[in-house]
């Protein structure tokens, strides 16, 4: 079972956070090798926080050394290689899988630029950070091509855009 929590903060607008944040990520979790987590009976715990421009460049200098906001950062709290069996092995049922915070200037303005609202740009960045707490990144060419495959199928999912349509050699 899935238990997404989302927290919005100022300046992103009144909207159903926790249904879109958990459409997102049962549609990445669906699209990836532990697709079946989703029937299992522990719980799979994410947390989506919905914060500001400054809040995110705060975390990104904090925890990645890099002075600058991004759109989206991705805090695992399971090792990679122990994913295989952590929902089967949880103590207590319950295994929290990581926290993703978007921001707002970035995600609205990259919206804006892509001709998507808020919404479904802000459902992509939720994907690609549930990937992310699955252990998957986009560092090599490789790894970002599967890692692409499966936010599009996650997205396809959900009715939304290929953000990778366009691509520059």
């Amino acid at each position: 079972m899935l238990d997404v929590a989302a927290l919005r903060e100022e300046p992103w607008p009144e909207h159903d956070w926790e249904a879109l944040a958990t459409r997102a990520a049962d549609a990445a979790i669906a699209q990836s090798p532990y697709g079946e987590w989703r029937d299992w009976p522990s719980v799979i715990e994410i947390a989506v926080r919905l914060t500001s421009d400054d809040e995110v460049r705060t975390l990104n200098r904090q925890y990645r050394q890099k002075d600058k906001p991004t759109n989206v950062l991705s805090f695992p709290m399971v090792q990679p290689d122990l994913l295989e069996a952590v929902a089967q092995n949880s103590d207590d049922g319950e295994v929290i899988l990581g926290d993703i915070v978007l921001a707002h200037g970035i995600c609205a303005a990259e919206a804006a630029e892509r001709g998507v609202s808020v919404e479904d740009h802000a459902a992509h960045l939720i994907v690609h950070g549930v990937l992310h707490l699955l252990g998957y990144d986009h560092i090599e060419d490789a790894a970002a091509e599967g890692m692409e495959d499966m936010e599009r199928a996650a997205l396809a999912s959900l009715g939304l855009h290929d953000p990778y349509s366009v691509r520059e050699d």
